[in-house]
């Protein structure tokens, strides 16, 4: 029986070598693309009327964000593209997706009051992807700086999953508008908010973590629309609370809106 030849069976673990860290780079955007794709899904479903089912999609989207991240990290497959591929797929499933599903839920009898919370929704979160982005590697990891997209995304998803197809009258239409105002507004606030990012704390409390996490799925498998909606909205009444609470002034985060220097390409911020 003959043999290959040494060199030929090296370049063939070379070629599979590199064809399955070409599979492991794709990783990553695979799932910012499903993401993507849940999202377009949710504006589907949202002009469809099945408003529930397009709730559903933005969770799913919201799972597949959490992961994109956390495999290119693992992976060591990060880049730039898949940074800004991330931010522009996270526009349009957390901030046109719930902006859509919220006025084609319930914002749609106020006119353009509610359209106008609608659209404050979706420019507010776009702002806040924009100034995580340039933020990213000066703050501190410990907080996010305003509520991030993904948490405002999940309070509506939760809203309109908890409490589905009720007819409401104007004054809670109303209560729903100021609601979404409420949600624009902490995006781009400076209030704080824990980003549970801090590795340290897990292994400190390794049984209290597992604790936790294990009573939460068993509330989710019991009572799922009630605790998300409970633990979305908690979550974003969190920073407001936590900045009454704490009885010192916190630094002001940097500023990302500069005036452009001497050089810089026409049309971006520098610095």
């Amino acid at each position: 029986m003959r043999r290959r030849p040494v060199g030929l069976r090296r370049r063939r673990w070379s070629e599979l070598g590199e064809r399955r860290r070409q599979t492991i780079f794709l990783l990553p955007g695979l799932l910012t693309t499903g993401n993507l794709l849940c999202g377009f899904y949710a504006i589907v479903l949202t002009l469809d009327g099945h408003h529930e089912w397009a709730a559903l999609s933005l969770f799913v989207a919201m799972v597949m964000d959490s992961l994109d991240g956390k495999v290119a990290r693992l992976t060591r497959t990060t880049t730039q593209f898949g940074v800004e591929f991330d931010s522009l797929a996270d526009v349009v499933s957390f901030g046109v997706a719930p902006g859509l599903l919220l006025y084609s839920w319930a914002l749609a009898p106020l006119g353009r009051v509610g359209a106008g919370a609608a659209f404050l929704y979706v420019i507010c979160g776009a702002l806040r992807l924009a100034r995580f982005n340039v933020l990213t590697g000066i703050t501190d990891r410990r907080y996010f700086i305003g509520l991030p997209i993904p948490g405002a995304a999940g309070t509506v998803a939760s809203m309109v999953w908890f409490f589905g197809r009720v007819e409401f009258g104007r004054a809670e239409l109303f209560v729903i508008a100021c609601a979404t105002y409420l949600l624009a507004f902490l995006m781009v606030s400076n209030i704080r908010y824990y980003s549970f990012k801090e590795p340290a704390l897990a292994r400190r409390h390794a049984f209290g973590v597992l604790l936790v996490v294990v009573l939460a799925v068993l509330i989710v498998a019991a009572h799922p629309q009630l605790f998300l909606f409970l633990a979305f909205t908690a979550y974003a009444v969190s920073g407001p609370v936590r900045r009454v609470l704490l009885r010192r002034r916190e630094p002001a985060p940097p500023r990302v809106l500069r005036e452009a220097t001497p050089g810089a390409s026409p049309g971006r911020e520098a610095g």
